[in-house]
């Protein structure tokens, strides 16, 4: 007879059919990993031989062929009734007395600790199916009887109502799945934190990202969705290189944490607010779990021959400080997904009422209504096609979510088993919407859109929107290198999937506007704030940082690391910040450091502002926040490029205040482009290109000032047009200049795309990039492959 049970030491993942993928995951890692560093906490595995042997010594084979034969998964009443006859029976059969004490034999070699006890299905975690919480887990399991009834109880799970209907939809055989079991050592989380991470990012697809979740306590809150958690996004290739690449951080409400209780129990506590308001992990910290995730993402891509994006368990124990890799399975969604397909919703234009907002799991939209279910057992209320609204979803709620066209829960994280089997089903979820059962009414129709960024937001009524899908294939090489334009960083990494050469220009005015929100002089002279409630909002949004101008570097930093991160190593061009006074004025705290001004497009923006007294400080938080991604996230494909700049002395006064923060042309790579949208930038562009790397044409504002005309006016509107003689020669004539100088040019605007003859005077003067917004790039690509053909030709 085989082993009834084995140290997890002594599996590896080619013993997934006798332990299950989650043990021979666990036996893998602590063979093969613990040498490079990554800790896994020891422990045993019964096998599924194991298993099989509870089933024939307790004659129960039989009994489950007749309550599970002939069963119709659709009928969720029948499956629920066959689930706990067959629970039933398990739970009263008594345990082998030969593999009773194996097991205790192997929790004594322990020395009898408390335990997690994990079920590990033999069909579980594999590359095309996760098995996600099908089974039961039990932690703080301490004491030979308390072990062995959870053993039972575990044999038990493999009959949960959501195992069956699982097998049944993926058509897995009941009786060809056996239940392993793994006992292992527990982490002492609930005096720390714990959590999710992926070494992708689950969202997009992107797989250069590690995203972590943390919150404090076990992690079973993470898991099941109990909890709001932290989210942390690091970038893996400046990672290896030995940087710090942390380019997203989101702070999580954390409001409960779950903790030992009395004789081997759990229990959920409440979360001290001051507690809530820092994040779990430290930077350190959450870099170093990146790096195990590295490590583990590459054993397992070499072992399949294959990339292998993971979905991997984390603790930390409170009393060594120790961080352990608790599992680690194959993800089973984005990794599968096709990368020639792309496919993106989009709501049409609309005035609706936002109800409330979560984290999006996916880019779907979903219409339909609105049903507040409190448990699954309410199942009957709910119809095809409605959008169930809970406190949170775990995977007994599978057959609903089955039914659904979208869920929205008040808790839980992107990494939980809800947003999983959520992105599995393929349907749009948004969770940790926090009060979603307050402020959706029941049987309302709502939409849910997840295609709007990070944040999931749910709409009344039922919105209007379409999806396109297009197949990139095989694109043609151009000389003309195709450049996007990119300015929310949430966007970024959805959009380094369309085939293109870089970023031409990437703004920071949707980073400050929408993420920071605060003008930077507020932070930096907030005596001068005039009105009380808008100090108080900045002391709220600034909480948690020492120096408030660090919040503004942070967030800063993360919007243009993002950016980069997505489009690494091609290069992004950056644009430092370009708003006007009037745009300035309306941040929080802007109406005490603006002048009024007539006109302020033409007016004091840009390069005029970076040295003057009343912004210089503001402009050296940029300088740091780039500094910052350059030197600490290792993204040196990051150029710089300064806007509105009127004369190449004004040039040298902003190099210099780049360079009294460390930003100096030349050192470390850095090159320094300049906007090329006034006619001075023409008519001197001998004298720019002394000074600068490269230019970009604006072709908005050089069509407005170079006809003199105000674009935001209705009055002079029809004569607003780039093919208006007079511009197209500026541009010819800033073509010319910089091939001259040995200059880049290139240039950002919808033209190209709009006008066909546009884009072939540009291609036909040599211009070296064109960058256009995310729905114009495969058209102009194909449109400039074919102008360069005709040119070749000619």
């Amino acid at each position: 007879m085989a082993e009834l049970v084995l140290p997890l030491e002594a599996a590896s993942l080619e013993a997934i059919a006798e332990v299950g993928g989650k043990n021979a995951s666990l036996g893998e890692m602590i063979r093969q990993l613990s040498e490079q560093g990554v800790r896994v906490p020891g422990g045993f595995a019964t096998t599924a031989t194991a298993y099989r042997h509870f089933i024939e010594a307790g004659g129960l084979q039989q009994q489950l062929h007749t309550i599970l034969d002939g069963l119709d998964g659709h009928d969720i009443a029948a499956l629920q009734a066959a689930g706990a006859a067959a629970r039933a029976l398990l739970l009263a059969a008594p345990v082998p007395s030969d593999l009773e004490q194996a097991i205790l034999s192997s929790y004594r070699q322990l020395g009898s600790p408390a335990v997690a006890v994990r079920s590990s299905a033999t069909a579980e975690d594999l590359p095309d199916a996760s098995f996600a919480g099908q089974q039961e887990t039990y932690l703080n399991v301490e004491g030979e009887q308390a072990l062995l009834a959870a053993c039972r109880r575990c044999f038990a799970s493999l009959f949960t109502d959501r195992a069956i209907s699982y097998r049944q939809i993926n058509g897995f055989d009941h009786f060809e799945v056996a239940l392993a079991i793994g006992v292992q050592r527990m982490v002492r989380a609930d005096l720390a934190c714990s959590g999710v991470m992926f070494s992708i990012d689950t969202e997009t697809g992107f797989r250069n990202a590690v995203l972590l979740t943390a919150a404090y306590g076990l992690g079973e809150n993470v898991v099941q969705g109990a909890v709001n958690p932290d989210e942390v996004l690091i970038f893996k290739p400046t990672l290896e290189q030995g940087f710090a690449p942390i380019v997203s951080r989101r702070l999580g409400s954390k409001a409960i944490r779950m903790v030992y209780g009395e004789y081997g129990s759990t229990r959920n506590v409440e979360v001290p607010p001051a507690e809530r308001h820092r994040f779990a992990l430290t930077d350190g910290e959450a870099l170093q779990l990146a790096r195990w995730a590295c490590l583990i993402e590459r054993h397992y891509s070499a072992r399949r021959g294959q990339p292998t994006p993971m979905d991997i368990e984390w603790a930390k124990d409170g009393v060594t400080g120790e961080l352990f890799i608790l599992q680690a399975r194959p993800e089973t969604v984005e990794s599968r997904r096709s990368t020639t397909l792309l496919r993106s919703w989009q709501l049409e234009p609309h005035n609706a009422e936002l109800l409330c907002t979560g984290r999006a799991i996916g880019a779907s939209v979903s219409s339909g209504r609105a049903r507040i279910l409190r448990h699954p057992s309410e199942i009957q209320r709910f119809e095809p096609g409605d959008l169930l609204i809970t406190e949170r979803t775990d995977p007994d709620w599978e057959p609903i979510l089955k039914r659904a066209s979208g869920v929205v829960t008040n808790q839980g994280g992107r990494t939980c088993h809800a947003a999983i089997i959520a992105r599995e089903m393929g349907i749009t979820a948004i969770v940790g919407a926090g009060d979603a059962t307050e402020r959706i009414a029941d049987g309302t129709t709502i939409t849910a859109s997840c295609c709007e960024g990070d944040q999931g937001r749910v709409y009344r009524g039922a919105l209007p929107f379409h999806v396109e899908e297009r197949d990139i294939g095989e694109l043609p090489p151009t000389r003309t290198r195709i450049l996007m334009n990119v300015g929310n960083p949430e966007e970024a990494f959805s959009q380094a999937a369309i085939p293109c050469d870089g970023v031409g220009l990437a703004r920071l005015e949707f980073v400050i506007a929408n993420h920071i929100r605060v003008h930077p002089m507020a932070l930096l002279q907030p005596e001068r704030l005039r009105d009380p409630a808008e100090r108080q909002a900045i002391d709220a949004l600034t909480a948690g940082y020492e120096d408030p101008a660090d919040y503004y570097v942070d967030l800063l930093a993360q919007g243009m690391g993002r950016i980069a991160a997505a489009f690494y190593p091609r290069p992004v061009i950056l644009r430092f910040s370009d708003f006007k006074s009037n745009e300035y004025a309306k941040l929080l705290g802007g109406s005490s450091f603006e002048p009024s001004e007539e006109n302020p497009m033409i007016g004091w923006r840009g390069a005029s502002r970076y040295y003057a007294e009343g912004f210089r400080e503001a402009f050296a938080l940029e300088c740091r926040a780039l500094k910052r991604v350059r030197e600490q996230m290792g993204l040196i494909n990051v150029i710089p490029m300064v806007p509105f700049c009127r004369t190449p002395e004004e040039g040298d006064r902003v190099l210099a205040e780049m360079a009294r923060e460390g930003l100096v042309r030349g050192d470390n790579g850095l090159e320094v482009y300049v906007m090329c949208e006034l006619p001075s930038n023409v008519i001197a562009a001998e004298a720019f290109a002394e000074r600068f790397d490269g230019f970009s044409i604006g072709s908005n504002d050089l069509t407005q000032l170079s006809l003199g005309l105000d674009r935001d006016s209705a009055l002079v509107a029809d004569l607003f047009d780039e093919r208006n003689a007079a511009v197209v020669e500026l541009i010819r004539m800033a073509i010319r200049s910089a091939k001259r100088c040995g200059r880049k040019i290139g240039i950002c605007g919808q033209a190209p795309s709009d006008h066909p003859e546009f884009a072939e005077m540009l291609v036909r003067e040599g211009i070296d990039s064109i960058s256009l917004n995310p729905d114009a790039v495969l058209k102009t690509r194909l449109k400039v492959a074919a102008i360069e053909a005709e040119l070749k030709g000619s």
